[in-house]
């Protein structure tokens, strides 16, 4: 017997502290290196884009995928890899936790649209406004204590 699904998670990750440490000098190579590690791990990358402090990821997700185990491994492998390639002077680090967000197949482009014009939309939008309209959007219960670290609270 088969299994057959179609199951699309858009997940966000944060730079640790929010800080704006991605630079489009690089962020090219950090994406096809996540890429990479979501393919070897058995998942369909669809889209992949964002900004100096955070990453929108759109996959296909197999029903057979522990989302947390995945996470886990892009975070651990990609700040490897930053860390290897020195990219920046300090240590690069992911933020604690993630953001899933389940679509339909009848959402698709819109999402992928939407994750291709990050630099475009965050001009007029922050990336915490973005963060809280998705919760919003998406009914997802939260304590906005244990939202990601934003920078401005650690003046």
């Amino acid at each position: 017997m088969s299994t057959y699904s179609q199951i699309y998670i858009q997940i966000v990750i944060a730079v640790k502290g929010r800080y704006s440490l991605i630079s489009n000098i690089w962020e090219e190579e950090l994406y096809k290196y996540i890429t990479g590690i979501i393919t070897n791990m058995g998942q369909k990358l669809i889209a992949i884009n964002g900004m100096p402090d955070h990453v929108h990821i759109l996959i296909g997700m197999k029903p057979s995928c522990c989302l947390s185990d995945l996470i886990r491994e892009v975070k651990k492998a990609s700040n490897a890899f930053v860390n290897e390639k020195k990219f920046i002077r300090s240590k690069f680090e992911w933020q604690e936790g993630f953001g899933a967000f389940s679509y339909s197949q009848s959402a698709l482009n819109h999402v992928i649209t939407y994750i291709q014009n990050q630099k475009e939309h965050h001009k007029k939008k922050t990336f915490k406004e973005e963060y809280i309209d998705f919760l919003k959007k998406f009914e997802v219960d939260y304590n906005s204590a244990y939202l990601f670290k934003w920078i401005e609270e650690e003046d």
